[in-house]
């Protein structure tokens, strides 16, 4: 107990000394808070590039995400449910008969123009008796020509009733409106340009307008998402479905959904299904289903230039952190030199700019990362698309800062590596 009472205060006496790389880093204050700021950018290019990226992947696996069902079937010609290239209705009634399979539905895509209703009419002729009747869906002259120009593209979501398969509350609280003629349910969450939907249903029963060329009538509001190509979405019965694209629509299904029985292997099902179905169908899990999504987006053009604008940011720290260190190596390069004499070795002092470029990496990510949130929550409120900051992102960004500055301090090292202690001396 003694010696560990006299070792405390012998190490308390011993004056605390900075290490030699934050010495250096701190010696002139100015250059670091250029550093700083310039690893700061370049976190913050790549954390916007990312968050993009991630907005585009994240944004067109919303619905996906919304689905009840165990398996899916797609066409295995169709990479993505934006193309959504339709498979028979006769294929699920396959796959119900299959073991295992407690449940079939049918689910329906497509896209329509969508025409803003303040288009249209004066508010007091839209929110008429009159001009919610029922089964009235053609248009005006008038009415049409406003369509065509004001009118943005909408993704039609339409299944059956009795077969309820997105996992969205407001929606199975609201089934019992869609039966109910021309009736959709609007994504609150839609884009400004489809119209101020949200505000006229708070002050009416129902708001007309057109979609497709025909009337329809939003009598309920949800939350899923708009995406960076859809600008909104309208959930409706498979019958309306079929009084707005024809009675033939149904034979014709965007994605079966499987519901299993209880207790079934999902994965003997799915061996079941892919063998007894033609291969021109596709069973997937959800996981694969959300996998064949987002390797569609990661191979857009789009996930191509975020990818891109990443690596530039990767660049452009690197290249920032550089300049930092070989500008301090330059200018120690005598006491850099004396350590040289002294005995040093090459690798001892490439591990102090080695920490110096780890600590330029660690001070630099702090303010990017906060000022990244803010960011993404601007762009949240700009797009009515939500970004969040995913664990995920933040250590891969981490990650590549830790490299890029290391990266940094290895090629600066080649200057303290040319200097002869004589040749100083």
């Amino acid at each position: 107990m003694w010696k560990s009472l006299i070792r405390w205060k012998l190490v308390k006496q011993i004056p605390f000394e900075k290490p030699l790389a934050w010495a250096q880093l701190s010696h002139q204050k100015i250059r670091l808070a250029v550093a700083i700021t310039g690893v700061s950018f370049a976190n913050i290019l790549m954390f916007t590039m990312m968050g993009l990226q991630t907005l585009l992947t994240d944004g067109a696996t919303t619905l996906h995400e919304s689905l009840k069902g165990d398996l899916f079937l797609m066409s295995s010609f169709s990479p993505t449910l934006r193309i959504p290239i339709t498979i028979p209705r006769a294929y699920l009634l396959q796959a119900d008969s299959v073991e295992g399979v407690g449940m079939a539905s049918p689910m329906y895509i497509s896209n329509a123009n969508w025409t803003d209703p303040s288009q249209l009419r004066p508010p007091s002729e839209r929110f008429s008796k009159d001009s919610s009747s029922e089964g009235d869906l053609e248009q005006s002259p008038e009415e049409e020509s406003a369509g065509d120009i004001f009118g943005n593209q909408v993704r039609i979501v339409a299944f059956n009733l009795e077969q309820p398969i997105l996992d969205i509350p407001e929606v199975e609280q609201q089934r019992d409106r869609l039966s109910t003629a021309n009736a959709v349910l609007f994504d609150r969450l839609s884009q400004p340009s489809l119209g101020e939907i949200p505000t006229l249903l708070s002050t009416a029963e129902g708001v007309q307008t057109l979609m497709g060329g025909r009337r329809v009538r939003v009598v309920g509001l949800f939350s899923l998402g708009s995406t960076v190509i859809e600008k909104g979405t309208v959930v409706m019965s498979d019958w309306n479905y079929t009084q707005w694209a024809g009675p033939q629509a149904l034979e014709q299904v965007s994605l079966g959904i499987l519901m299993l029985e209880a207790g079934s292997d999902v994965a003997a099902v799915q061996e079941k299904l892919q063998n007894y179905l033609p291969d021109s169908v596709d069973v997937l899990t959800m996981e694969e289903l959300l996998a064949k999504e987002k390797k569609f987006t990661d191979e857009d053009p789009g996930g191509i230039i975020f990818g891109f604008g990443s690596m530039v940011g990767f660049v452009v720290g690197t290249v920032i952190v550089y300049q930092v260190l070989y500008t301090d190596i330059s200018d120690h390069l005598p006491e850099y030199a004396t350590l040289k004499a002294m005995g040093y070795s090459d690798a001892a002092l490439l591990r102090v700019v080695l920490l110096e470029a780890i600590l330029l990496a660690v001070l630099g990510f702090i303010p990017g990362f906060i000022t990244s949130l803010g960011l993404y929550q601007v762009l949240t409120v700009m797009t009515r698309i939500p970004l969040v900051m995913k664990s995920a992102v933040a250590v891969q960004i981490f990650v590549l800062t830790l490299v890029m500055c290391s990266l940094s301090g290895a090629i600066a090292m080649r200057r303290l590596q040319s200097a002869d202690p004589a040749d100083v001396f």
